[in-house]
C-alpha cells in the first residue's frame, strides 16, 4: 500500500489540544533545562536522570519509557548517531554535536520534541557541524510554517526538502535527508499514524484538517544519508561516519493557525517571522 497504507489523520478537539499543550510545554521546558546542563564532563546518563526528575516533578511520565524494550527518558545521539542513541556512561566533550530527543505524557496526552546542540557552545564546534544543526532547525520550521487546514502531508515534506536543498545549494554541500525515519502522528500515544516524511512522496497522502496533531522531525546528515542500526538494536548511525542533526516539535492545526505544542512561546516568533498564522487556543 506504499508509505501510508490506509493511514488517516484523526483530528483533536480544542480541549484535547489544550491537554496536549500541557504535555508539550513540559517537554519544551525539559529541553530548555537540559540545554543549560549540557557541558564537557557530563555523561549522557546524567542528562537522562535530570530529565526524568524534571518530567516527574512536573506531573508527567517519561513516555520513552513506555516504549517496549526502552528504559530511558531521553535519546542522546552524538556525532554520527542520527537518532535513538541510548544514554549511558559516555562523557561529553567540547565540540561534540549532541541531539537530545525527549517526550512526556501528562494525563494521557503526549508531547515529543528534539534539539541538537554543540557541547561547549557553537564556538567549540566544527563550523560545518554547527551549520548542519542550523539548516536542520530551519527545515523544521519551514515544514511547520507550511501547515494549513485541509492541506496534506506533502505540504510539510515538500517544505522541509526545499529548505534543505536551498541551503545545500548555498553552502555547496550535499546534505543528506534521512529517509528511513520520519515524523508521526501524536496524541493519546507518542507514536500514531500517519508517517510524516521529510521529503516529497508520490501518490495520495493523508490530509491535514483542523485538529491535526503531528510530530515533525527532520534528520539531516553532513554526508550520505544511508544508515544502519548498531548491535544495541536502537542507535542509528550514518554508514559513512558523517555527523547528523535532529530537530523536532509536536504541532497542532487550530482554526486560527498553527500551534507548536512543544515550543515555549507556542511557535509565535518563528511562525511570525515566516508570515505563517500563529493559532494558540490559550
Amino acid at each position: 500500500m506504499g508509505l501510508f497504507g490506509r493511514e488517516r489523520v484523526r483530528p483533536r478537539t480544542p480541549d484535547q489540544l489544550r491537554a496536549m499543550r500541557v504535555a508539550g510545554l513540559l517537554v519544551g521546558r525539559t529541553l530548555e533545562m537540559l540545554r543549560c546542563e549540557v557541558r564537557a564532563g557530563v555523561t549522557t546518563a546524567q542528562l537522562d536522570a535530570l530529565a526524568e526528575d524534571f518530567i516527574r516533578s512536573g506531573g508527567g511520565v517519561p513516555n520513552f519509557q513506555l516504549v517496549p524494550g526502552y528504559s530511558h527518558t531521553l535519546c542522546t545521539s552524538v556525532g554520527e548517531e542520527i537518532v535513538h542513541g541510548i544514554p549511558g556512561d559516555r562523557v561529553l566533550r567540547d565540540g561534540d554535536l549532541l541531539s537530545i530527543d525527549c517526550g512526556a505524557e501528562v494525563d494521557g496526552w503526549n508531547g515529543d520534541a528534539a534539539m541538537t546542540v554543540v557541547v561547549g557552545g557553537d564556538a567549540a564546534g566544527e563550523p560545518a557541524a554547527v551549520r548542519l544543526s542550523e539548516i536542520t532547525r530551519r527545515s523544521l520550521w519551514a515544514g511547520i510554517a507550511a501547515l494549513r487546514p485541509d492541506g496534506d502531508l506533502n505540504d510539510i515534506g515538500g517544505a522541509v526538502e526545499d529548505s534543505i536543498r536551498a541551503d545545500a545549494r548555498t553552502d555547496g554541500v550535499a546534505y543528506g535527508i534521512v529517509e528511513d525515519y520520519t515524523g508521526h502522528g501524536i496524541g493519546e500515544h507518542m507514536h500514531l499514524p500517519p508517517n510524516v516524511p521529510n521529503y516529497r512522496v508520490r501518490g495520495r497522502v493523508p490530509q491535514t484538517p483542523v485538529g491535526t496533531t503531528l510530530a515533525i522531525e527532520p534528520m539531516v546528515t553532513l554526508g550520505d544519508q544511508a544508515n544502519h542500526v548498531l548491535d544495541d538494536d536502537w542507535t542509528v548511525v550514518t554508514n559513512d561516519g558523517s555527523p547528523a542533526a535532529h530537530w523536532e516539535h509536536s504541532v497542532a492545526i487550530t482554526e486560527h493557525g498553527v500551534w507548536v505544542l512543544t515550543a515555549i512561546d507556542g511557535g509565535e516568533a518563528e511562525l511570525s517571522a515566516r508570515g505563517a498564522s500563529f493559532g494558540p487556543l490559550d
